[in-house]
């Protein structure tokens, strides 16, 4: 009975990841701006709980274009992914990660420079 809640948690982390989905900043923004806020998040992140060494693998995930090796960074981790997106992920402990979608994915209105 108990277990059937456990297996499942644990089936998560087997879960294929994806990017998120596209999402629009407030107002137009541009790299320089959007990489500061990234920059913020992961210099704080470890401030919200959990692992560093957790952290660090959410980032190394989140900057790598190659899904599939994404994929195997969270796995050798042993991060479970709740969200196939990873803005909600868990270490094996519960600590619970979020991750908010602007380092995850870039905004539809990001300001190209040419």
């Amino acid at each position: 009975m108990g277990c059937s809640s456990s297996t499942a948690k644990a089936e998560g982390r087997k879960e294929k990841i994806r990017r998120p989905k596209s999402w629009k900043h407030p107002q137009p923004i541009s790299r320089a701006e959007l990489t500061q806020m990234r920059e913020e998040f992961w210099d704080t992140s470890p401030h919200y709980g959990g692992k560093k060494e957790i952290w660090d693998a959410l980032r190394a995930a989140a900057e790598e274009e190659d899904l599939s090796l994404a994929q195997t960074i969270i796995e050798s981790a042993g991060v479970i992914v709740h969200n196939a997106d990873l803005t909600l992920c868990y270490d094996e402990k519960g600590s619970k990660y979020e991750l908010p979608k602007y380092v995850l994915r870039d905004p539809s209105n990001l300001i190209r420079t040419k």
